[in-house]
């Protein structure tokens, strides 16, 4: 069954109605220059009191992997997603802490995913995004017969636009090493604050 993270979470009453929508990830963006940033000083009740299974991811920038471990113990972090320009030894390093990495790319025509190998030993997951100028949340898709290029054992999630229309092609994409899908910005009443009502039908339809 195919997995869904719902991305760029700050509001408190926001997480709770996602969280009682089915899903199996929030994420929360710990990077200044995202309109979904949750802020230097973060409500903590954004992490506390979630339905049992749902994890949380922390998501950086070319962040230092001190900081990084920090506040993952603070806001009890499972997953860590990288979206920068982070080298293998760096998720080698956050992996090493016990925690589980993700690490994102930016997917375009003629993508080499030789570039991925380096971080295979690093990485528990990869996350293929449209690449844009901007990290992460733009609406922007891309065309997921690339992904017919990527041939390695880490599982990945599957991101870049995916909007509640998408519920259909999503379960009928077959790729063997797709884990879970990365929601964001199509699903949004504003930067930050999703429409619960939408991502839980979007659950419930590609899990027919």
């Amino acid at each position: 069954m195919i997995k869904v993270k719902v991305c760029g979470m700050r509001d408190r009453l926001n997480v709770q109605q996602v969280a009682g929508a089915g899903t199996d990830f929030l994420g929360y963006i710990f990077y200044p220059g995202s309109r979904r940033y949750v802020g230097t000083i973060p409500d903590n009740g954004m992490f506390k009191d979630l339905p049992a299974g749902i994890q949380k991811a922390g998501v950086f920038v070319d962040e230092q992997p001190e900081v990084i471990l920090e506040l993952a113990e603070r806001y009890s972090l499972q997953l860590i997603q990288l979206h920068g320009a982070e080298s293998p030894e760096l998720c080698m390093k956050i992996r090493s802490a016990g925690l589980r990495v993700i690490k994102a790319f930016g997917i375009a025509a003629g993508f080499d995913f030789n570039n991925v190998v380096p971080y295979e030993q690093g990485c528990d997951f990869f996350l293929f995004d449209s690449k844009s100028k901007e990290y992460g949340g733009t609406g922007l898709p891309f065309v997921w017969d690339l992904l017919e290029g990527y041939r390695l054992q880490v599982p990945f999630y599957l991101s870049g636009g995916i909007g509640p229309e998408d519920a259909k092609a999503v379960r009928e994409f077959t790729h063997p090493a797709l884990y879970a899908v990365d929601i964001n910005s199509r699903f949004e009443i504003a930067p930050g604050i999703k429409d619960a009502d939408k991502v839980r039908k979007f659950i419930q339809e590609l899990r027919k």
